[in-house]
């Protein structure tokens, strides 16, 4: 597989009004084209902090991110950006929501991207819901929402900041199921950032697992779990294992 993002030996220091505190440690790690790669570890090691490293948010201390072989710029239209919550706008509707992109990049008017966008809505079961605003959705389709709204702007690489924190148990089960088959059918490269072991591996084809801060790499853990969904790969019989392995690495 060819690498598409490189995070090579990256330090990250951030100011307080006391000291200055160091958040990354020589944190390295590649991720390939079309595959789904999770980021895991305590509470406060720094997940986001990578995500907004890698989106160009934040500039490194030292060390080199590379995507495509080539330096990330601020605001890179190669990487689409999915948050805790879905940030729908309850005044537009769900179609003005997922233009939105459009829009700040000038380019609501271009017939291409709006075909895509409706196309996108049609593959997705929600282009029924077009014209309904944000609160006649459930969770589970809102986020389908913001998915797409992403998808939308084409981007090469997908970061997801804990996408499915703010849903109940049974709909976060349901929704990962939802984004898994949407990014797979799409063949986007995505890096997930969770909290939950399970969530992670039934996801992932890798997942990086992050020491307590200052962050560095624990350990790399490159998975096979049979199955065609996250759902189906939980009833894995190397499921268990696999998490017992990374809780283990992570308390």
């Amino acid at each position: 597989m060819n690498k598409l993002l490189e995070f090579k030996n990256i330090k990250y220091f951030y100011q307080t009004k006391e000291s200055e505190i160091c958040a990354l440690e020589n944190v390295s790690f590649d991720i390939d084209e079309n595959s789904f790669t999770s980021l895991v570890g305590p509470s406060g090691c720094g997940k986001t902090t990578i995500l907004s490293l890698i989106a160009g948010l934040l500039k490194p201390s030292s060390g080199e991110i590379l995507l495509q072989g080539g330096a990330i710029e601020k605001n890179d239209n190669r990487i689409g950006y999915m948050f805790q919550r879905d940030h729908l706008f309850e005044w537009r509707t769900i179609w003005q929501n997922i233009i939105l992109g459009l829009e700040l990049t000038k380019q609501k008017k271009d017939p291409q991207k709006l075909a895509f966008a409706e196309d996108l809505l049609k593959k997705y079961d929600l282009y029924n819901f077009k014209n309904k605003k944000p609160r006649q959705l459930s969770g589970g389709m809102r986020q389908r929402a913001a998915l797409i709204r992403t998808l939308v702007l084409e981007p090469t690489l997908l970061l997801l900041d804990e996408p499915f924190s703010a849903l109940d148990y049974q709909t976060r089960m349901k929704v990962c199921d939802d984004v898994y088959e949407i990014i797979k059918s799409e063949k986007k490269t995505a890096l997930l950032v969770t909290h939950d072991i399970s969530e992670a591996i039934s996801m992932s084809d890798k997942i990086v697992v992050l020491s307590k801060r200052p962050s560095s790499v624990k350990d790399i853990i490159n998975l096979s779990l049979e199955g065609n969904s996250p759902l189906e790969k939980r009833e894995d019989k190397s499921f268990g294992s696999y998490f017992e392995s990374i809780w283990r690495k992570l308390v």
